[in-house]
């Protein structure tokens, strides 16, 4: 028998018909009876293997049973290792700004500039040069205000502070706030302004017409407000809470523009820092404004 006949009456065998019956056997009644070819029961047993495999792999995809296969992980894993990942990087960052802030009370009692964030050599702080640091706003404008005051501790002099004194008696200033001066001017040891103690919340006002030229936070004066007015005077206040006022604001004598505040390094209770400069000289202002 040749190959291709072989193969003809293969095909013709998986077609045959059977029957399966299924009698009483006491009584020889037919009960079931199923007709059935070889083609068929292939084609049933492979279906059902199909369906089998398909049921296997839906369960072990879509529910919480992969958990119990080795090599699965659990199935909120990836959800917790995300929210580690997140607490992880909130924790550098706090700690990050937790040692900018103590290297930046070390430069200042070093006398050091400011720096605004840690570099990658933090391990060593020895181990960079602080010149190369970057300059923040607020630390220039606090080096600005050092530096006039210095100049005028080497400069000008009794004679130009009495002229200072003599010309800005010509204006007539709005108080900024009222209540007791708890501290003095006294330029030989610093202090170019005077110390006025309130009640908490309570509106600073501007002392004259002008335009704020920085309203900022640093770290030794807290939020602190300038303005300029004519004249070549300038009022400064120091230690606020909150400012009112932005730079480049135009203001009336009398507008509010802070709030009485505890801010700073060099604050020691709720009160306002209050300066004024004449022509680049500070002059008492407890001269010329009455606080109570």
């Amino acid at each position: 028998m040749s190959e291709k006949e072989r193969k003809k009456e293969f095909l013709k065998k998986l077609h045959h018909r059977y029957r399966v019956v299924i009698l009483n056997d006491d009584t020889m009644e037919e009960k079931l009876s199923i007709q059935l070819s070889r083609f068929k029961v292939f084609m049933l047993a492979g279906t059902i293997v199909v369906l089998l495999v398909l049921a296997t792999i839906y369960l072990i995809a879509f529910t919480p049973l992969k958990e119990y296969i080795p090599g699965y992980a659990d199935f909120n894993t990836r959800k917790v290792l995300r929210e580690l990942s997140l607490r992880a990087d909130t924790l550098e960052r706090q700690l990050r700004q937790k040692d900018l802030y103590i290297m930046n009370i070390r430069h200042i009692t070093e006398g050091r500039d400011l720096i605004e964030e840690i570099p990658d050599t933090v391990g060593d702080p020895d181990a960079f040069d602080i010149d190369e640091l970057p300059r923040s706003r607020e630390d220039s404008i606090l080096r600005a205000e050092m530096e006039l005051a210095a100049s005028f501790n080497q400069t000008f002099g009794r004679n130009n502070e009495r002229q200072a004194v003599i010309e800005a008696g010509r204006f007539t200033f709005f108080p900024p706030l009222t209540g007791m001066i708890s501290s003095h001017f006294d330029p030989s040891e610093g202090h170019y302004g005077v110390d006025i103690v309130a009640d908490r919340d309570e509106i600073i006002k501007s002392t004259l017409d002008g335009t704020v030229i920085f309203s900022t936070w640093t770290l030794a004066t807290g939020y602190t407000i300038g303005i300029q007015h004519d004249n070549n005077i300038v009022s400064i206040y120091k230690h606020n809470s909150s400012l009112l006022k932005q730079e480049g604001s135009l203001v009336e004598a009398g507008d509010p523009i802070a709030i009485i505040g505890d801010t700073g390094l060099y604050s020691t209770g709720t009160h306002l820092h209050f300066e004024l400069w004449f022509n680049g000289i500070p002059v008492n202002p407890a001269e010329y404004i009455s606080f109570q």
